[in-house]
């Protein structure tokens, strides 16, 4: 069996569970809710804080507002600003040198934190975000606070100004800015730079076409698991701060073609006072005016059906000591509750997990090598299932057997049962593969 205790999909699981196990190596799980069924009002985190705004282009009208003008520290999201100022006066034709192309992609793309550390050091720190809050209109974004001029993801950022932003890229940006931006947001990847699963919120919430820039921040949050076991880069995470030697570092390592390429250069040359927002330097920093560096942040950010047609914008601010797996699956919720009329909503029914170091496997078997590792706990959107005797292998840690797996369409592929948060094998309400 999968489980017996009932309760919500973040519901903790037996101390075993706690451990680094494989994703096939079983134990007890607890019971999850079944997919939701529509949207009604915005659903906040309970403890947390939020700002959402959801502009309909087409009508020139906000459809949801939440804490529309409330700062957040920007985490990732602020590397927009960083990618239009390096544009800004590169006309007529807006070329993009190959050194900056390989740069500005994969911090776009899977949020490369090194590029946004050369570009702070390069363009003047605080003085970009000043610049560009000046040229866009932009009413509530402010540099890092005093004393924390070296680190651009303590720059805060609204769900208002998030959305100005965006419809700056899509009605008045030249259109060589515009394709190069978007068309780079529009090829976002599953795993970021730092191994983090950035496919949260509307990423998971909504059926392409969509483009994302997403961002998060928190002591709390453990390593980035995305991609395959044993690939996670070595390297100290080194986003949210730019010093000399990472510019220097950079420009050497710039010339690779996409990030993780150069991740075994990161290794042996970033230098090792680097620290990433996302771990120490979270307990060095304080409440700085009303923008809270503290509480650990996920941000998702981004256009979402034909046409670019919605802008969406949603920032949270989860309690201290929240998982990333917590954290991920209450964005998800969030922005799954924003009604966004019109736009495909991904099909299935949303479970939760628990567990770390989940495998998600290419075929329904244990034999085949894991593509990916979900965060932990986090909730996933189920397709459809097989038992063993349609091509499921049998999973067993005594007492506990499953051979029913799961497939997450959102990843292509599958995961036991005996990690989804259901009081039986077989999930109740979903279909058959």
């Amino acid at each position: 069996m999968s489980g017996a205790a009932a309760g919500s999909a973040t519901t903790n699981a037996p101390a075993n569970a706690r451990a680094r196990a494989d994703a096939d190596a079983a134990g007890v799980a607890t019971a999850g809710p079944a997919a939701q069924t529509g949207p009604s009002s915005v659903q906040v985190p309970d403890g947390g804080t939020a700002g959402a705004a959801l502009f309909d282009r087409q009508t020139g009208t906000f459809t949801e507002q939440l804490n529309t003008s409330l700062r957040f520290r920007s985490a990732s999201v602020v590397k927009l600003l960083l990618a239009l100022d390096f544009l800004w006066n590169r006309g007529p034709d807006y070329t993009v040198p190959a050194a900056d192309r390989a740069r500005l992609e994969p911090m776009l793309r899977s949020s490369w934190d090194d590029a946004a550390n050369y570009y702070w050091s390069q363009n003047g720190g605080p003085a970009i975000i000043t610049r560009m809050a000046g040229r866009l209109g932009l009413k509530d974004t402010v540099g890092p606070p005093a004393g924390y001029d070296g680190y651009w993801g303590y720059a805060s950022l609204s769900a208002r100004d998030t959305v100005t932003i965006y419809r700056y890229l899509l009605d008045s940006a030249p259109t060589a800015v515009r394709h190069f931006v978007m068309g780079n947001l529009r090829q976002s990847t599953r795993c970021a730079s730092d191994d983090f699963d950035q496919h949260f919120g509307i990423a998971g919430a909504f059926e392409k076409p969509w483009a994302i820039k997403q961002g998060w921040a928190g002591s709390s949050y453990e390593e980035g698991t995305c991609g395959p076991p044993g690939t996670a880069s070595a390297a100290p995470r080194t986003g949210d701060r730019a010093t000399a030697s990472s510019a220097q570092a950079q420009a050497a390592e710039a010339q690779a073609a996409h990030a993780k390429a150069a991740k075994a250069a990161k290794a042996a040359q970033a230098p090792a006072q680097h620290q990433h927002q996302h771990q120490q330097n979270q307990a060095l920093a304080p409440v700085a005016a009303d923008v809270d560096l503290i509480r650990p942040a996920l941000h998702s950010t981004g256009a979402v059906g034909a046409g670019d047609r919605f802008v969406v914008a949603v920032f949270t601010l989860h309690p201290v000591g929240t998982s990333y797996g917590k954290a991920f699956t209450d964005i998800g919720r969030l922005t799954r509750s924003l009604d966004v009329p019109g736009v495909a909503r991904s099909a299935g029914w949303w479970y939760g997990t628990w567990s770390s170091h989940v495998n998600v496997r290419r075929d329904p078997s244990t034999r085949n090598v894991p593509i990916t590792q979900l965060p932990a706990g986090a909730e996933v959107l189920v397709g459809c299932q097989v038992r063993g005797g349609g091509g499921g292998e049998e999973v067993r840690v005594p007492p506990y057997t499953n051979d029913w797996w799961a497939y997450l369409p959102q990843y292509g592929g599958w995961v036991s049962n005996i990690f989804i948060s259901s009081p039986g094998n077989r999930l109740p309400d979903v279909k058959d593969c």
